[in-house]
């Protein structure tokens, strides 16, 4: 039996969510594609959607286009189909609708997520019903399982039968959870004033378990089934790259006889499987407590070559460990956080949205962990670049800030933590602030070193490059960090415009540029999608963004070159970005 393929409304109303979600607000061009190629295949015009008509149809591209020399539409599609996976494992874990584009072409397929809750399972013939989903609490076992067209979905076997473990897991579950709660009634050792439990103790259902401490990180294990050099490749790559990242705790071993059973609510596992093709390996991501799989990723032989493997392995881990990414995110989701969890994700959300009150949120959060004597170096580290945005867009809180404080929390971050890769992007991003710019790529460029599988510590060492002046250097770092994860924050995308255009690939700044659009509260974010706008011959939006840039930002708009001399540009991407913004009708610029 095959899967149901879903209606054309289902499909419509789920394109709608997608496009307007979070995941997809930071990348028009991913928008603008995947609108074309699912609406053009819902009209029944499937056999269009060839790489040329999309060229010219989407990108704006000439009869002149040659797919051979010109990789545009096979690099945004590669950028779309992560930033599918992205939603589908993280805010819509719960569409009806999965929307994927199948590597090798570029007509989308659509699949029906049936794997939702078990208990909205249908009943087989001659069986007892599922019990409703009003019968049970909040336990949204969710599986993430691979995209593929509905004509290749496989026959239920296996995973049917795991469909039902997890579903009398789940039952097992509530059922020592009400036990739990029954045997706590009245306990004033075991509850506080209010009569309630922490989310942690109902998670793992055991009166013995108090909650974890405030600074607790995620724990991650790794578990090895499958044999053969691919699934080798993977398993060494994985655990070089989860031994680097600050915010979890990676366990070495491999997950069988590790676990401990009251942490189990705030640990993930990564079981490396079989593919679907004899050289293909399977990497899946799930909750220890409750086998929920967070993200499914089949790695085929290319993928897990030797020259490939280690970008193979940055992309996922700097998609998923992050604070941004679908293991934070099932912990707030589930509201078994920690302090120090809790913070991170605030941090993370400032950087994708750099506002006063985004900033601020953060800074108290981190600022209580540090008032308490905290011993996470990642308190300190995120502080210090907190603190240091507050001087530099004169955030008004914490009042009174300096770039001295800054520099204070960055040096106890390094003391606290000599191996880790926050602390040292930190420091550098200070001295770079502080125009010490071979000092800052000392320290970026150890950070680098120190997490190789981090693209945001590459990002970093790449943005430092390029703001030294080391543009040939720099870019190219930068660049490859962006291409491979495209889920990545804004100032990526600044740092590469910077970069393009001071080598003179206008192109490629004048795409960067575009990617600045969702944040607003930059004036030079602003200038650079104006510069961007005028290179691409887009007269009217450069018109509306040098009114909107004197509207919002009249003292940068008076003297762009005094914003710049502040920031410690060099004197020669100074001059060109003066240059630039008069050159696209801001006619005060200098």
């Amino acid at each position: 039996m095959q899967h149901a393929t879903p209606a054309a409304p289902a499909v419509r109303e789920t394109l709608e969510r997608l496009l307007a979600s979070e995941t997809f607000g930071r990348s028009e061009r991913a928008r603008k594609l995947l609108r074309y190629l699912v609406e053009r295949e819902q009209a029944g015009e499937a056999d269009r959607l060839k790489g040329f008509s999309i060229a010219m149809d989407v990108f704006g591209k000439d009869g002149d286009f040659d797919p051979s020399t010109d990789a545009v539409v096979r690099v945004q599609a590669g950028r779309l189909r992560e930033l599918l996976q992205n939603y589908f494992a993280n805010e819509g874990v719960g569409e009806p609708v999965r929307i994927a584009i199948p590597r090798g072409g570029y007509v989308p397929s659509y699949e029906l997520n049936a794997i939702r809750l078990p208990a909205e399972l249908e009943p087989a013939e001659g069986t007892a019903p599922t019990i409703a989903p009003t019968e049970l609490p909040d336990l949204d076992i969710v599986h993430a399982a691979p995209l593929m067209s509905p004509a290749a979905a496989p026959e239920p076997g296996p995973s049917f039968t795991r469909q039902l473990k997890f579903f009398w897991g789940a039952i097992v579950v509530v059922i020592a959870m009400l036990g739990v709660l029954i045997l706590r009634q009245g306990s004033d050792i075991l509850l506080g004033s209010s009569g309630s439990t922490s989310a942690v103790e109902t998670a793992v259902a055991t009166s013995s378990v108090a909650s974890p401490p405030v600074e607790t990180l995620p724990l991650v294990y790794i578990a090895v089934k499958a044999n053969g050099p691919e699934a080798a490749r993977v398993a060494t790559s994985l655990r070089a790259g989860l031994a680097g990242f600050d915010t979890i705790d990676f366990i070495g071993r491999d997950a069988e006889g590790t676990r401990d059973p009251a942490g189990d609510a705030t640990s993930f596992v990564f079981d490396i499987l079989p593919g679907p093709a004899a050289s293909d390996v399977t990497l899946e991501l799930q909750n220890v407590a409750t086998g929920r799989v967070l993200l499914s990723r089949n790695l085929s032989a290319v993928d897990s070559a030797p020259g490939a493997i280690e970008d193979s392995i940055a992309n996922i881990l700097t998609s998923t460990i992050p604070a941004y990414g679908p293991i934070y995110t099932y912990i707030e989701q589930s509201g078994i956080e920690t302090g120090l969890m809790g913070c991170l994700v605030l941090n993370d959300s400032y950087y994708l949205d750099q506002s006063a009150k985004t900033h601020e949120a953060a800074y108290r959060c981190l600022e209580n962990l540090a008032s308490q004597g905290a011993k996470s170096s990642l308190v300190y580290s995120e502080l210090a670049s907190l603190h240091l945005e507050a001087v530099t867009d004169h955030y008004s809180y914490p009042p009174g800030a300096t770039i001295e404080q800054a520099m204070s929390f960055a040096h106890r971050a390094v003391q606290m933590g000599p191996t880790s890769p926050y602390a040292h992007r930190a420091y550098g991003y200070l001295n770079s602030r502080l125009g010490n710019m071979d000092e800052s790529i000392r320290w970026m460029r150890k950070a680098h070193e120190l997490n190789p599988y981090d693209l945001g510590m590459a990002a970093a060492y790449g943005y430092g490059l390029i703001f030294a002046g080391k543009y040939s250097e720099g870019t190219p770092i930068l660049a490859h960090a962006v291409e491979t994860f495209s889920g990545h924050p804004t100032w990526w995308d600044y740092g590469l415009f910077v970069g393009a255009l001071m080598l003179g690939d206008t192109n490629r700044a004048a795409i960067a540029s575009e990617s600045l659009r969702t944040t607003a509260s930059k004036s030079h974010y602003l200038a650079a999608r104006l510069i961007g706008a005028k290179i691409a011959g887009r007269d009217q939006l450069a018109s509306q963004l040098t009114n909107e840039l004197i509207a919002k930002f009249p003292k940068f708009a008076a003297n762009p070159r005094s914003t710049f001399v502040d920031r410690k540009y060099p004197a020669d991407l100074t001059d060109r970005l003066v240059g630039a913004l008069r050159t696209a009708g801001l006619g005060n610029a200098s």
